[in-house]
C-alpha cells in the first residue's frame, strides 16, 4: 500500500465489508446500510492511492483504475441503495479479498520466545524472488542477487557493459498475490459445491503464479540487461522520468506487462466461470457497473442455465 493511512484505511473497508456479509447472513436489517457505508468508504480508499499510482510509481493502468475505482464504488453504494441486492455477493468476495490479502501486506515480523519469525511478506517476496532466479538461470543468466532496501534478498543486480550497475527488486507487488486474492475471494463468495469450488482454484491459481513469474523474469531481464531502450525521449517524457537507464523498465513493466496482465485476468476469468458458472451473477454486475447496461452471458458461453446449477450440482 502507499503507507500508514491506506493501511488502515484498507483494514476499515474490509471491517466493514465483513460486518456487512455477517448482518446480512443473519438477516439483521442493517446489512444494507454497513454496505452502502462500506462502499462509500472503498471509494476514499481508492481515492487516497491515485496519487500513489499515477505520480510516484508511474503506472498509467494502476492510477487510471484506481481513479475508475472511486466513482464505481460510489455507483455500488447507490445500487445497493435502489435494492440491487445481487451485488451483496460482490461486496461478499471484496470482504475475503482483503481477509487473504492484507494480512501479507501489513503484518510485521515477530519475535516469539526469542525466535525472530519472518513476516507474511517475507516470506512470500524470498520465494518469487527464488523462482524468478531459477527461471533467469535457465535462460542462461546469472545476475547477482543482493538485500534491497527493506533488508531482503529480493533484489538482483546487473552490470551494463558500460559499467552502469542496474538493480531490479522484488516487492509484494510482484508476487501475483493481489490476483490470486481476487479469484481465493469470487470463488470463496458464491454458493456452490466445495468440490467445483476446489477445481476452480486448481484452475485459477497455478495459471496466476506461473504467469506471474513469467512476468518478473521477463522486466527483470529487459531491465537489467537494457533490452528495451526505445524511444528513450519520448518514454521518459510520458512516465516524467530523467534515468534513461529506466526506458527498458517503463516498457516492460508499465506498459507491456501491465496490459498483458488485464488480459490474463480476463482469461482467467472465462477458464474459472466455465467451471464456476456462479461467478457470472458477480461478472455482469461488473459489467452493468461499467456500462450501465444488463447481461445474460451464460448462452453467450454455453453454460448452463441458472436453475441447472445450484448448490447441489457438482
Amino acid at each position: 500500500m502507499a503507507g500508514p493511512l491506506t493501511d488502515a484505511l484498507a483494514w476499515v473497508v474490509v471491517a466493514s465489508f465483513l460486518a456487512g456479509t455477517v448482518l446480512r447472513w443473519r438477516g439483521n436489517e442493517h446489512a444494507r446500510t454497513v454496505m452502502i457505508s462500506a462502499w462509500g468508504v472503498f471509494a476514499i480508499f481508492w481515492a487516497a492511492l491515485v496519487p500513489h499510482f499515477a505520480f510516484v510509481q508511474k503506472s498509467f493502468v494502476e492510477g487510471f483504475l484506481s481513479l475508475a475505482a472511486v466513482p464505481a464504488s460510489l455507483y455500488v453504494g447507490y445500487l445497493l441503495h435502489q435494492g440491487r441486492d445481487s451485488l451483496f455477493l460482490l461486496s461478499r468476495a471484496i470482504a475475503v479479498m482483503g481477509v487473504v490479502y492484507l494480512p501479507f501486506e501489513t503484518i510485521p515480523a515477530l519475535t516469539v520466545g526469542g525466535l525472530s519469525l519472518p513476516s507474511p511478506r517475507h516470506v512470500l517476496i524470498s520465494h518469487t524472488t527464488g523462482q524468478t532466479r531459477w527461471a533467469m538461470e535457465l535462460l542462461g543468466y546469472d545476475p547477482t542477487l543482493v538485500r534491497g532496501d527493506q533488508g531482503y534478498l529480493n533484489t538482483f543486480k546487473f552490470v551494463t557493459d558500460g559499467g552502469h550497475v542496474i538493480l531490479f527488486s522484488i516487492i509484494l507487488a510482484c508476487t501475483g498475490l493481489g490476483s490470486i486474492a481476487i479469484f481465493v475471494g469470487l470463488i470463496a463468495a458464491v454458493e456452490a459445491p466445495l468440490g467445483r469450488k476446489l477445481r476452480a482454484l486448481a484452475i485459477a491459481v497455478p495459471i496466476i503464479y506461473v504467469l506471474n513469474i513469467l512476468r518478473t523474469t521477463f522486466i527483470g531481464l529487459m531491465f537489467g540487461k537494457q533490452y528495451m531502450q526505445w524511444f528513450v525521449d519520448e518514454v521518459l517524457f510520458l512516465f516524467g522520468g530523467t534515468d534513461p537507464y529506466k526506458v527498458s523498465f517503463y516498457l516492460s513493466d508499465r506498459v507491456i506487462s501491465q496490459v498483458l496482465a488485464v488480459v490474463a485476468l480476463v482469461g482467467v476469468t472465462y477458464l474459472v466461470v466455465r467451471e464456476l458458472p456462479e461467478l457470472l451473477t458477480i461478472v455482469e454486475d461488473v459489467l452493468y457497473i461499467v456500462t450501465r447496461e444488463e447481461y445474460d452471458l451464460r448462452e453467450a458461453l454455453d453454460l448452463p442455465e441458472r436453475g441447472d446449477v445450484g448448490p447441489g450440482a457438482d
